[in-house]
């Protein structure tokens, strides 16, 4: 048997997948999550063969963990179940060490086949994800712009994002302004958004 950690903060998606994938003879689901520290949580104490990782979580999201469980259950391989994915998402997954890397709109029969794959040590990357992906081009922000449109992608005042970055408020409007001015934003939360649906967030 396989056996399976999923991890979504959507508890309806995760127990749906959960009761689909229980139909397979050689899947069971040993675990579940809602949160990426309780992902890391239920991986240390169930020792799964595969980790389904929502992309987007409470606390740490699901490239993170993937990270961690590398380092920590290596024998646990983890594949990313998302909406949301960009040049810059899938760069980090695979780097984190991510075996597979699928949209939330697979069947579960065809996730089943996906599990299957990264189980014996293959890999499995949605080809229309991937294309968007390569579409999406590398980042043009420099690490510091990118931190400071991550500060204020939740609508965060410039205040606060100088707090919080131990800058000064102009030194942070400069970062906001020159990233805005890269993506042809008209302000600092379309710039964030713009920066997130490509993937370099």
């Amino acid at each position: 048997m396989i056996r399976v950690l999923l991890a979504d903060d959507e508890h309806l998606i995760r127990g749906a997948l959960a009761s689909l994938l229980a139909l397979e003879d050689d899947i069971t689901v040993v675990a579940e999550a809602g949160s990426g520290d309780e992902a890391l949580a239920m991986a240390r104490a169930h020792r799964p063969d595969v980790a389904v990782l929502d992309m987007r979580m409470p606390g740490r999201d699901g490239v993170s963990v993937a990270a961690r469980l590398r380092e920590e259950l290596p024998e646990c391989a983890s594949m990313i179940v998302t909406s949301h994915a960009g040049a810059g998402a899938l760069k980090q997954a695979l780097a984190a060490g991510v075996r597979g890397f699928v949209p939330k709109t697979v069947s579960a029969r065809r996730l089943a086949e996906i599990i299957r794959t990264v189980h014996t040590d293959g890999r499995y990357v949605d080809h229309e994800l991937a294309a968007d992906a390569i579409a999406a081009g590398e980042s043009p922000l420099t690490p510091r712009e990118a931190e400071m449109l991550s500060l204020a992608a939740d609508g965060a005042p410039v205040a606060e994002i100088a707090s919080r970055a131990a800058l000064s408020p102009g030194t942070v409007r400069n970062y906001l302004s020159a990233a805005a001015a890269k993506l042809g934003a008209e302000n600092r939360h379309v710039a964030a958004r713009i920066a997130r649906e490509r993937g370099w967030l």
